[in-house]
């Protein structure tokens, strides 16, 4: 089956959203996705941009039908003051049904010309604990655990904590 892959545009935010949903259904997460279609095109094709995305298609059943949306990265870019730039993969995703045909590789062959291009020194991103399948799948690609290998925790702030800290103590 052929695929093609092509940079997000805004009129994809639908199935962007889709497959968003689909992921954090297979990370057993969905209730954790509260974006909305609105939110992903303004954040992700505003005038300032805070994500990037590539999408995987493959044409319809019929050369009438429109191309049907199969999988997807979203990257950002980032700084680490100790090596420099880095691409940061936010989430990575192909529907189960098109795995095993060589999109997954194909998505991670672009990302990973578009860091060298950009002369980032790495690419970071997490995977769930209980991902079994995507550790071994990285792992296969030459990623290393830091969580094991350099013992970081990751953190989060959350929306609550964010307020309370940026609130100026009453005097």
């Amino acid at each position: 089956m052929e695929f093609k892959l092509r940079k997000a545009e805004p009129r994809d935010v639908s199935d962007i959203l889709r497959l968003v949903k689909e992921l954090a259904t297979y990370e057993r997460m969905e209730d954790q996705v509260t974006m909305t279609e609105e939110e992903l095109l303004e954040d992700g094709f505003g005038d300032t941009p805070f994500y990037h995305c590539f999408i995987a298609e493959i044409q319809g059943a019929t050369s009438s039908d429109d191309p049907k949306v199969v999988g997807f990265v979203m990257y950002y870019f980032t700084y680490d003051p100790w090596v420099g730039k880095q691409l940061y993969l936010e989430e990575f995703y192909v529907m189960g049904e098109y795995r095993g045909l060589g999109i997954g590789s194909e998505l991670l062959r672009h990302l990973s010309d578009l860091a060298m291009k950009t002369r980032c020194t790495g690419m970071m991103f997490v995977v769930a604990e209980n991902n079994e399948p995507s550790v071994q799948y990285y792992k296969r690609r030459g990623a290393e655990d830091l969580s094991q290998e350099e013992g970081w925790r990751l953190f989060r702030f959350d929306k609550d904590s964010l307020v309370k800290m940026g609130t100026p103590a009453e005097e």
